[in-house]
């Protein structure tokens, strides 16, 4: 939570960081309850947020939820509200990110596939489809091929596959600000500043990471249209422009992997997001900028360390 709230905030303030504003808007989330029970446990969840010491999430009654979603659907009962959460645009950022870095001399190399990865003295040499590269220290950002990379240097890491799909409907007129989830439901589901619908939630394609591709389960996608439907009654017949899978690393606990190797020197690894990994994106490139410069960080990264896995896979087996 800590690394999430500091992330939170320099997205308040992306475009001091990257020259441009990625798109952002806090408009803030809000999770909504279908009935006490959801409620109940929406109000556990602040609660134990509140006793850890994080007021970012305040608990709203039936009223005010129509206020902030007044095309929800009447039988709601109340929701979970981050006034100061918002969205961004996932394309805009990474060219943000892409040239902010280019502009500080980063070199960029695309569809190049890492063969061999060897010591040498005091740096590693990196054997790739484009020729060898030698550096003096390696971050591991290779996301769902993140084992696959550290294999190559002998480090085994336990590590699952996530291929979450996602919905974007025709254009509609402005009806939403925040983005909405559901307690229960498998639901994402925002309205994008050209007026689209863009529903997710973590509804699970299929991935094949050998081949480097993804495939849309439709059968497993109504579900997410369905969800979207029963909070939203008003987008029953709206139609649905594309759908698409993606391929992200899944980590047993669900946390990523950050911080040194458990086996080799000048080696850091920063991947493993579970599907939540975008948020983060400023908080992670900071903490590796200061793990590669400084070969530490002030920030708690400790339960993202990569032996917890390998501990785990120990004891279940």
């Amino acid at each position: 939570m800590p690394i999430a709230l500091e992330a939170m905030d320099m997205w308040h303030r992306i475009e001091e960081i990257v020259g441009d504003d990625c798109g952002f808007s806090a408009s803030g989330q809000v999770r909504v309850a279908e009935d006490d029970a959801q409620m109940h446990a929406l109000r556990m969840r602040a609660e134990e947020g509140r006793r850890r010491g994080f007021g970012n999430e305040q608990l709203i009654g039936a009223e005010l939820l129509r206020e902030l979603l007044p095309a929800a659907s009447p039988h709601l009962v109340g929701a979970l509200h981050a006034p100061a959460d918002g969205a961004a645009d996932p394309h805009r950022t990474i060219r943000a990110f892409r040239a902010a870095a280019e502009a500080d001399g980063v070199c960029i190399l695309e569809y190049t596939a890492v063969h061999e990865v060897r010591r040498e003295g005091a740096a590693w040499r990196l054997s790739t489809s484009r020729g060898d590269h030698v550096a003096g220290q390696i971050v591991n950002c290779a996301g769902a091929w993140g084992a696959k990379l550290a294999a190559l240097w002998g480090e085994e890491i336990p590590l699952g596959l996530k291929a979450s799909m996602m919905i974007v409907t025709e254009r509609l007129y402005p009806f939403l600000r925040p983005v909405v989830s559901a307690q229960g439901r498998a639901l994402s589901f925002k309205q994008t500043a050209q007026g689209t619908l863009v529903i997710g939630g973590g509804l699970q394609g299929k991935a094949d990471i050998d081949v480097q591709k993804s495939f849309v389960d439709f059968a497993e996608l109504s579900k997410g249209a369905r969800a979207a439907v029963a909070v939203f009654p008003g987008v029953a017949d709206v139609r649905i422009t594309r759908s698409w899978a993606g391929i992200e690393a899944r980590t047993e606990d669900l946390l990523p992997v950050i911080g040194p190797s458990a086996t080799v020197p000048d080696v850091w690894h920063a991947f493993g997001f579970s599907g939540h990994g975008f948020e983060l994106i400023p908080v992670v490139g900071a903490i590796m900028a200061d793990l590669v410069t400084q070969a530490g960080t002030a920030r708690e990264i400790a339960p993202f360390a990569v032996e917890r896995l390998r501990e785990a896979r120990v004891q279940a087996g």
